[in-house]
């Protein structure tokens, strides 16, 4: 098996803030099942368009696996692990952490596709 390429140190220095919205665990209170609540929390990644060509004007779309994409989706690097669904902010816009992509057998990196949502 080979040695994990660790990049933490790379991200940590060459990331931007985002922050990320973590549920907590929900708990039973007086017998009812109450939902978790989403706490905004700082984390650092390097953020890069998903679209080539993303500066273009117009929404320029992109076919994948996933769906469609436009000039407005981010691939997100980061070492956190994050759940999908998890919603997210960056440079004032509003996106949700969807197709994490496992590199775990190789690196310390997690990456997963932030998909632009209406405010």
């Amino acid at each position: 098996m080979p040695e994990l390429m660790i990049f933490k140190s790379v991200i940590d220095e060459q990331g931007v803030p985002f922050i990320a919205h973590l549920s907590s665990d929900g708990d039973y209170v007086d017998g009812e099942w109450v939902e978790g609540i989403a706490a905004p929390v700082e984390l650092t990644g390097i953020i890069l368009p998903l679209v080539a060509g993303s500066k273009s004007v117009g929404e320029a779309l992109s076919y994948m696996e996933n769906g469609k994409y436009t000039n407005k989706e981010k691939k997100l690097l980061t070492t956190t692990l994050l759940p999908n669904g998890t919603l997210a902010e960056y440079r004032g816009e509003k996106y949700t952490i969807q197709a994490f992509t496992d590199y775990t057998e190789y690196t310390d990196v997690n990456i997963y596709i932030m998909r632009w949502r209406k405010k």
